[in-house]
């Protein structure tokens, strides 16, 4: 985050540690979700209170904890200056269902500013209540979503609980055309997706969703038990070769697509967590496995 904000603001003068007023804002209202990921927590996700109780993992006694619990007061203390935004960023809980995001575009739209917008987001849907996603956007020049999808079809729905693999792929294409919007996909690398990165990548180059350069890959640090540092030694060395396999075999693909897809693998390779961090993984699916009724065998694992 640090290089690329320097890349993207790097006519912004700081001194003596000061600057003038901020030019990007990162919001997330609130932790109200309509997906319950299995590497995500409570915290982030309002969908995952039922379960985080049963798991006695919940923080506090409701399902949604909001950052910002009065609109209007934080629109009266910082309405002007997030006039003044160069970039918004928008992440959650899930932006897309989130009341209070569609609010402030809409203040930004009335106001007649165009910042550019970007989105941490499991498009799962582009209509909310009486909302329209798409048309609110069409007011922008510049609009970035970065989608969360972590697998295809069965594996993509069993790691994020929640998803419709059909409809994501329509969500996907629609976006495609649409000229002021640019798609990322951008997946979290764990123990439950390490042996189907290259599935993923295939599948979103032939559907075209995306380009080359349009993979941004978000490394899971914690829970360790989730961590692709904690796969055992000979399991990773099988999939350092197949991943290694499937760059050697594309030779049209872009150095930075490839540094990607190296970065993970050197991640991977770079220590070897403790055994028990491997146990607790084991456990932790079939627990969560039993708890949701959902099972997704994977025999590399």
């Amino acid at each position: 985050i640090r290089q690329e904000t320097f890349d993207k603001f790097g006519e912004v003068q700081i001194s003596d540690n000061q600057a003038d007023l901020p030019i990007y804002f990162d919001i997330r209202f609130s932790n109200v979700c309509n997906f319950k990921c299995r590497t995500c927590w409570h915290g982030a996700s309002s969908k995952w209170f039922e379960d985080a109780k049963i798991l006695g993992t919940n923080l506090g006694e409701k399902a949604i904890i909001k950052n910002i619990t009065d609109y209007e007061k934080f629109i009266e203390e910082n309405g002007q200056h997030i006039l003044n935004a160069q970039e918004i960023y928008f992440a959650g809980g899930e932006p897309l269902v989130t009341e209070e995001h569609y609010l402030l575009l809409d203040f930004l739209i009335k106001n007649k500013v165009n910042p550019t917008l970007r989105y941490n987001t499991n498009l799962s849907l582009l209509k909310f209540k009486k909302y329209d996603v798409l048309e609110m956007w069409s007011k922008f020049s510049s609009v970035e979503i970065m989608a969360s999808i972590d697998g295809v079809g069965e594996l993509g729905e069993y790691i994020r609980s929640g998803l419709n693999w059909k409809q994501f792929e329509e969500n996907c294409l629609i976006l495609k055309n649409q000229g002021h919007i640019k798609l990322t996909i951008s997946p979290t690398i764990s123990i439950l997706n390490m042996n189907h990165v290259v599935d993923l990548i295939d599948t979103c180059l032939s559907k075209e969703f995306v380009g080359m350069n349009d993979f941004y890959f978000n490394i899971l640090d914690r829970p360790f038990y989730y961590n692709v540092q904690a796969i055992p030694a000979e399991k990773k060395e099988q999939v350092t070769t197949e991943l290694n396999q499937f760059l050697s075999s594309k030779a049209d693909f872009t150095v930075e697509l490839k540094m990607g897809i190296e970065s993970i693998v050197n991640y991977m390779n770079h220590q070897q967590l403790p055994e028990k961090y491997w146990r607790q993984y084991k456990e932790k699916k079939v627990e969560l496995d039993e708890l949701r009724g959902a099972f997704f065998d994977d025999n590399s694992n």
